[in-house]
């Protein structure tokens, strides 16, 4: 059912949530470092998120677009009309971020496999941005993400090392350590763009390049996910003996996962969890 997938995405997301947090990322790139101007990330004095945040996940599954609250927020929507359609804009994407908090909040916008986003598997896997809001009388600004499910449009493209990728050197697949590629896949990119969101929630935070295409706290370590990662190699990463599958990442009740590297500014390093 509907339901049951997106609750299965939830409990990965909650454990997501306690593995990466917001904060750790934020302090990450606030370390201090002997030379700032030195450093790949460069600083352009615009806010981060810190104190209490309100991380709502919005997930499209099926016929159900079903908000589920973190504890901090206690609230629900359901929508199971998919009421904008299988084939999104990001001004829709937005829209749907939008029915979440407007203030001191991420909205997680997931899109299952069978909708379909502009520039999803193009040139992007999910993305991160902002949006003001007026809330009583006083303007505000939540910050979103969105991710899409690519199992059926570009796993090798968007799920990477769980399957083949469609270009650059070939090696096999790995294992996903949930048995589900889409869904693995989704978990990778989230913690990537929620490390981006943390650190460049409002677009002039931390980044290198364009500010409309900029370098990132997890993109400045593409396709690095353990040590001695290169090019079609994802690195040394922990192998469950049972299922054959790699990860590099514990989370509650037993689950594994796969989570992207940080830029580190004290070594100028990617940090790995293993």
């Amino acid at each position: 059912m509907a339901s049951d997938h997106c609750f299965i995405v939830f409990m990965k997301f909650l454990a997501l949530i306690s593995l990466f947090t917001i904060s750790s990322a934020s302090r990450l790139l606030n370390s201090p470092v002997d030379d700032p101007q030195d450093q790949l990330l460069r600083y352009h004095n615009g806010a981060l998120l810190h104190g209490t945040i309100a991380v709502n996940l919005i997930c499209r599954l099926q016929d159900l677009i079903l908000i589920i609250p973190l504890p901090l927020l206690g609230k629900q929507l359901l929508d199971d009309t998919y009421s904008l359609g299988k084939s999104l804009s990001q001004k829709q994407i937005v829209q749907l971020a939008s029915r979440g908090d407007q203030k001191n909040a991420i909205n997680v916008v997931l899109t299952a496999a069978d909708v379909a986003v502009d520039g999803f598997c193009v040139n992007r896997c999910g993305t991160h941005g902002s949006k003001s809001a007026l809330v009583k009388g006083k303007n505000y600004k939540f910050a979103y993400i969105w991710v899409g499910n690519s199992e059926t449009q570009c796993p090798g493209y968007c799920a990477w090392p769980f399957h083949q990728p469609i270009y650059g050197p070939q090696s096999a697949p790995l294992i996903a350590p949930n048995n589900d590629v889409g869904l693995d896949g989704i978990v990778m990119n989230l913690g990537g763009l929620l490390a981006g969101t943390a650190t460049n929630p409002f677009g002039n935070g931390f980044y290198q390049g364009p500010s409309t295409a900029p370098l990132e706290a997890a993109s400045a370590c593409p396709g690095v996910y353990a040590k001695g990662a290169y090019p079609g190699y994802a690195g040394a990463l922990l192998v469950d003996p049972a299922s054959g599958a790699s990860y590099n990442a514990h989370g509650a009740n037993g689950r594994k996962y796969l989570l992207p590297a940080i830029y580190d500014p004290s070594t100028s390093k990617c940090s790995t969890l293993v």
